[in-house]
């Protein structure tokens, strides 16, 4: 079973993904019943959670078997809860390639109001190119956009769209994959196959692999740049028990 999910994981589409998921939620968690780990956002334990990744970048014990988070959803979790999104009334948020963990969850905030917004998810309310958005200026307070601009062709020209949508004052989270050993962001565009993509950028549909300098590269979008680290902040036990890395940073943008 464990090599037919990472097949399935590794080669279908997003789209499929999606509703495929909604099936392996349902029994998945009785094949992993235990208190050795716990999932922040849908609060339940596990005895281990699944393994997730390309065989580049393979990850153990990661992938809540409920509500399918990762480490960089667990930790913006904790982030948003620290804020006012929770509470604050008519706030209005554009949430870009909506993750399922949060999808369900906002939807039902009666404080937000709250679009989605993706090229070809089942789960988006608006579909269109993220290098030319159809929205008008100055529209959202808060803007979600998690591992896009690994997959897109301009990324600076993607982040630009996102900051003029962004109303003055607002704020967003736009989490990417980053490796560390890099200064720079990597990219190739001879690199065309799938199999080449993964083993220079970590997985078969990205077209690059953000450095240590993703930061300036928000920053020349026009965005203000926070890093929120809470490993500073945070017990260790909490770190392994959620399982996340204490590498884990968040980059806060605001307008």
């Amino acid at each position: 079973m464990k090599k037919i999910y990472k097949f399935l994981l590794n080669s279908l589409p997003r789209p499929i993904l999606i509703r495929l998921s909604y099936i392996f939620k349902v029994f998945a968690p009785l094949l992993y019943r235990g208190n050795n780990v716990e999932c922040p956002v849908c609060q339940k334990s596990f005895r281990k959670f699944l393994s997730y990744g390309s065989n580049v970048a393979h990850r153990e014990n990661v992938l809540c078997p409920y509500d399918l988070t990762l480490e960089r959803h667990r930790v913006m979790w904790l982030y948003l809860k620290d804020t006012d999104f929770f509470t604050k009334p008519n706030l209005k948020v554009m949430h870009i390639a909506p993750e399922q963990c949060f999808h369900g969850k906002f939807k039902k905030q009666s404080n937000l109001d709250y679009t989605t917004g993706d090229l070809l998810s089942p789960i988006a309310d608006l579909h269109f190119d993220l290098h030319d958005i159809p929205l008008e200026d100055n529209q959202y307070e808060v803007i979600f956009c998690n591992h896009v601009m690994e997959h897109v062709k301009d990324d600076l020209q993607c982040m630009k769209e996102l900051y003029r949508i962004m109303k003055p004052g607002g704020w967003g989270i736009m989490q990417v994959p980053i490796d560390s050993s890099r200064t720079e962001t990597y990219e190739d565009w001879s690199i065309t196959s799938p199999e080449e993509r993964e083993k220079h950028f970590w997985q078969y549909d990205h077209v690059r692999l953000f450095g240590l300098n993703y930061p300036k590269r928000l920053e020349e979008a026009g965005f203000k740049v926070d890093v929120v680290d809470y490993s500073k902040t945070l017990p260790a036990e909490v770190f392994e028990r959620y399982r996340i890395p204490k590498t884990e940073l968040l980059y806060v943008v605001r307008k």
